[in-house]
C-alpha cells in the first residue's frame, strides 16, 4: 500500500514524545510522504505546550524537505457534553484538528453517553479527525460514529499506537476489526494514524495493516494513499 501522509505525530513539545519537529519532518521525507501533520496534545495533558506555543504556529514554515507540513493539535474531549480543552478561537490558528478522548482526562458516562459526546465533536465543523476511537478509553457505539463522521466528513482514525500489546489495551484490536466492518459496510472513508512519539514510528501501520486484510478492507476507502483525497474530503 502506497502510504502519501501520516497527520497524527507528536514532538518533544508533547513533553513524553523524543524527537524534534525537524527530526520528525525529516524522517517523513525519508520515507517518501508528501505530507506530514504534527498534532501536539493540548493543554491538558501534564507536560505538554502551552496556549502560547499554538498561538506561535505560524513561524514555522509549512514546506520543509519536500514535505508540506500541518501542524495543530490532538485535543481532548473531556466529557459528555463534548466540551473541549482548547477554545474554537484558538483551534481556529491550526492547520489540522484531531479530537481524542484520554481516559485520564474524560469524565465519562454509560455507552450512550459516551457516544453521544463523540457524535457532538463529530459535528463541529473546526474537527478533521477523531483519535483512537477504538482503543478502549471508553464504551462507544461505532454505528452511529461511522455514520455521523460519514455525513459531516469527518475522518475516524484506526490508531496504530493503541494496538501495540505493549500499550495493554486489551480492547482495541477487536474495536478496531468493529469499526473496519462497519466504516466498510457504509463506505465511509478512515485515516490510520501511527500516533508517533518518536521519528522512526511515522507512517508506521504495522499493527494495522493485519486487520485491514482479515477485514477485506478497500483501499480506496484508506485516506492516507492520497494527498488530494485526503485535502478534498476534509476541504483543506
Amino acid at each position: 500500500m502506497h502510504i502519501e501522509l501520516d497527520v497524527h505525530t507528536h514532538t518533544v513539545a508533547s513533553g513524553h514524545a523524543f524527537s524534534t519537529l525537524q527530526e520528525m519532518v525529516y524522517a517523513a521525507a525519508g520515507r517518501g510522504l508528501k505530507l506530514l501533520g504534527i498534532t501536539e496534545h493540548a493543554p491538558s495533558v501534564p507536560g505538554t505546550c502551552p496556549e502560547v506555543y499554538f498561538r506561535n504556529l505560524h513561524m514555522v514554515p509549512r514546506l520543509m524537505y519536500g514535505v508540506e507540513l500541518m501542524l495543530g493539535a490532538e485535543i481532548n474531549i473531556l466529557d459528555t457534553v463534548g466540551n473541549m480543552d482548547m477554545s474554537e478561537a484558538l483551534m481556529q490558528k491550526l492547520d489540522i484538528r484531531i479530537a481524542s478522548i484520554h481516559s485520564a482526562l474524560y469524565s465519562g458516562g454509560d455507552k450512550s453517553q459516551n457516544t453521544e459526546a463523540v457524535m457532538r465533536v463529530i459535528r463541529n465543523p473546526l474537527i478533521n479527525i477523531i483519535g483512537h476511537p477504538a482503543d478502549g478509553a471508553s464504551e462507544l457505539d461505532f454505528e452511529p460514529l461511522v455514520l455521523a463522521a460519514k455525513e459531516n466528513h469527518t475522518l475516524l482514525e484506526i490508531n496504530n499506537s493503541s494496538l501495540n500489546p505493549v500499550r495493554n489495551k486489551v480492547k482495541a484490536v477487536e474495536n478496531s476489526l468493529e469499526l473496519l466492518r462497519l466504516c466498510k459496510k457504509h463506505h465511509a472513508p478512515i485515516i490510520l494514524g501511527s500516533d508517533a512519539h518518536i521519528s522512526f514510528d511515522i507512517a508506521k501501520y504495522n499493527h494495522i495493516y493485519p486487520l485491514l486484510k482479515q477485514v477485506g478492507f478497500h483501499e480506496e476507502l484508506i485516506i492516507n494513499t492520497s494527498l488530494v483525497r485526503f485535502k478534498t474530503y476534509l476541504k483543506l
